[in-house]
């Protein structure tokens, strides 16, 4: 796994980049101390064995700079870094999983690009739905081991598999100087304003032809699985996956699950092209 960057609209962008094969570009949530490491760890060499991933710090998060002036939540900017991203990888198409606000992203990023083969989501946000005590504190950054515990407890439905090297993780991010105050103030205000910001409307749904996947935890109080379910309504061909007793985090509760159905997706909408 290799480290490389680029700079993107002033700011430098990070990315890890895996394996050999057609190309996977994959994009992190926005919880506290998200990243591509902490987000995909468990599932990137697995999908690095049979195909060339990239994985994209959003700008703000993981190893990514800072947005050096406000709003620090910027919908658009991180949709056309995605499309910067996209347009690096070598090869003429790719396929994209995007995870919670960055299945909105990757969505939306379809619509516009046809470099884009095929798309798979999980615990996607891009419907509306009532905010929930869960996504105000997915929202706010945890100050101490103990409210990250509890963050994370809102995303991940059995947190007894989870080791001291996930939390070490996500605390290298958080505990960087100023990065809870700049987390924060991006999710300041209203927090429902973030929701209907990452809303895919309907003629964007509607220009989608690639093939979807979308898997959404059935336990996910959050990021509710109406999202996905809504999302896949507008959809020109859509499968869904509702899992039980999995939360918002799919790639980390139900690891061998997220493989085995990325194999099968991938191999028949991008292996073959």
């Amino acid at each position: 796994m290799r480290t490389e960057s680029f700079s993107f609209e002033g700011t430098e962008v990070q990315y890890l980049r895996a394996g050999q094969g057609r190309p996977l570009l994959l994009l992190h949530g926005s919880g506290p101390g998200a990243s591509s490491i902490g987000n995909w760890k468990a599932v990137m060499e697995p999908l690095a064995s049979k195909y060339e991933v990239f994985a994209m710090d959003l700008i703000g998060f993981g190893g990514s700079g800072r947005k050096p002036a406000a709003p620090f939540f910027d919908y658009e900017l991180w949709v056309r870094q995605a499309a910067a991203m996209l347009d690096l990888i070598p090869a003429e198409r790719a396929g994209v999983i995007g995870h919670s606000l960055s299945a909105s992203i990757a969505l939306t990023v379809a619509a516009r690009s046809s470099k884009v083969a095929a798309v798979m989501t999980t615990g996607a946000m891009g419907a509306r739905f009532d905010l929930k005590d869960g996504t105000a504190r997915t929202w706010t950054c945890p100050r101490n081991r103990e409210e990250l515990r509890k963050a994370i407890g809102g995303l991940i439905h059995d947190t007894s598999g989870i080791g001291e090297a996930y939390y070490e993780a996500r605390e290298k991010v958080i505990y960087a100087e100023g990065y809870a105050d700049y987390f924060d103030s991006m999710f300041g205000g209203d927090k429902q304003q973030y929701i209907d910001a990452a809303v895919v409307a309907k003629p964007t749904l509607e220009r989608i032809a690639q093939p979807v996947l979308m898997l959404h935890g059935r336990d996910d109080e959050a990021f509710p699985m109406s999202s996905t379910i809504e999302l896949a309504g507008g959809l020109a061909t859509a499968d869904v996956v509702l899992l039980s007793e999995c939360s918002h985090s799919v790639a980390v509760e139900r690891t061998a699950t997220f493989l085995a159905l990325a194999s099968d997706f991938f191999r028949r909408h991008l292996d073959n092209e």
